[in-house]
């Protein structure tokens, strides 16, 4: 059942998650500006120079912004009457990717780790990739972008048609790689099967990374023929794509968002939600 809300609550809803007014406007713009100062600064940390003079005030930064992100986190889930739907929604993992990591790696130093030893130095290389999951903030724009909102309904609407294709892939670099096993000779790298499916792989999608190369007359045609393929494949998701945005419906959308179910993509004179009957 729903949570009765408050007036406040509602006048929250309406600035968070939605536009349609100028402090949703202005709270949307503000927010991803933060984002993008975050991303920034989480690039910048992992360059040498820049790190070793801006270290602690951009680790000063992240802590700021962590905050931020926090607050704005809570505020989400206070504002929506089923919390449990916005915090296994998409964009609600996302939002708790986005400041996991840092809380995370606050915690191990909480607990007192010593790199002193040789083993416990390599615990180091676990808090670097905690604090380069920070990334998955730049998924967080994408709730702001109408045209990112339309291409994500456009791939949820082929993705029965692009997962069939993904399989006949699976299958098509399985009998190339086989193939490959067969006519190419161990010298080349073709050592196994799954090393030949590997191979398969990187040349339909590029040309081939050099490590593994055929070197007899029919293995180097057959890569021609894979190369080729591979410039037929990489059409077929596009046009898939393309194909229900095309059809994708010219109405005038809303930013509004259920308070109920956290869905969106309401026509602008719509009352209540078109996927479960609340009043918006």
């Amino acid at each position: 059942m729903p949570v009765p809300c408050s007036r406040g609550e509602e006048r929250l809803h309406e600035i968070i998650f939605e536009a349609d007014t100028p402090a949703g406007r202005a709270f949307d713009v503000e927010l991803f500006v933060a984002i993008g100062i975050s991303i920034a600064a989480v690039m910048l940390e992992t360059v040498e120079s820049i790190s070793n003079i801006w270290g602690p005030e951009l680790r000063d930064l992240e802590g700021l912004l962590t905050l931020l992100f926090t607050i704005e986190y809570a505020l989400r889930i206070i504002c929506v009457s089923r919390p449990w739907r916005y915090v296994f929604s998409f964009f609600g993992v996302i939002d708790l990717l986005s400041i996991l990591p840092t809380y995370l790696v606050l915690g191990i130093g909480w607990f007192g780790l010593d790199f002193a030893s040789g083993d416990e130095m390599s615990s180091l290389v676990v808090i670097r990739s905690l604090r380069l999951l920070r990334v998955f903030r730049v998924l967080k724009l994408a709730q702001y972008l109408s045209e990112a909102r339309a291409l994500m309904k456009a791939f949820r609407q082929a993705k029965a048609k692009i997962t069939v294709f993904f399989l006949f892939i699976m299958l098509l670099v399985l009998i190339l790689g086989s193939m490959m096993y067969v006519i190419g000779e161990p010298a080349g790298g073709f050592t196994s099967i799954p090393r030949g499916v590997y191979w398969a792989i990187v040349t339909m999608k590029t040309v081939g990374y050099g490590d593994i190369s055929p070197k007899t007359n029919a293995g180097q045609a057959l890569a021609a023929l894979v190369m080729l393929t591979g410039y037929s494949v990489i059409v077929v998701p596009t046009g898939l794509a393309a194909a229900h945005l095309s059809g994708q419906t010219r109405s005038s959308i809303s930013t509004q968002v259920c308070r109920s179910c956290s869905r969106e993509g309401h026509e602008t004179d719509a009352t209540y939600c078109k996927y479960c009957g609340e009043r918006l």
